[in-house]
């Protein structure tokens, strides 16, 4: 039977990736919007793309983390680095007065998720190592 917490981790990586497959692939149609609407316009769409690409790939990563905390436990730790790296790099941005206070908003529940994430991976058990190696059969 699973732990409560197990299961609460399980849901996390869930909502998570959900939340962001929601949130994100409109953005492959807002280039100019936001270009408009937070100069200046977008001159290396490359980037932007790619960060969405990249994004949204995380986005499954999350899902297949929550199908199976325990044996995924050890890409938290990078799921962690993925919600950190854009939280702090948002924080740098609005401190310079180089970025809006919508998308520290948004940066701000990656941190959210990201000090989620480091919860649930210091609450997810280890998986177990081969129990047929540790009986010494022959």
């Amino acid at each position: 039977m699973q732990s409560v917490p197990l299961k609460v981790v399980a849901w996390l990586f869930r909502a998570a990736g959900v939340y962001g497959l929601l949130v994100l692939p409109p953005n492959y149609f807002l280039e100019r919007r936001l270009g408009a609407d937070y100069p200046p316009p977008i001159t290396h769409p490359e980037y932007f793309y790619g960060f969405l690409g990249v994004a949204i790939a995380w986005q499954f990563a999350f899902l297949i983390i929550g199908s199976d905390p325990i044996r995924y436990r050890p890409l938290m730790l990078a799921a962690v680095v993925e919600k950190f790296s854009f939280a702090a790099a948002a924080v740098v941005l609005f401190l310079q007065n180089r970025l809006a206070v919508i998308t520290l908003g948004f940066a701000m529940i990656d941190l959210l998720l990201g000090l989620s994430f480091c919860w649930a991976y210091f609450v997810t058990p280890k998986l177990a190592l081969n129990t047929d190696q540790s009986k010494g059969s022959a």
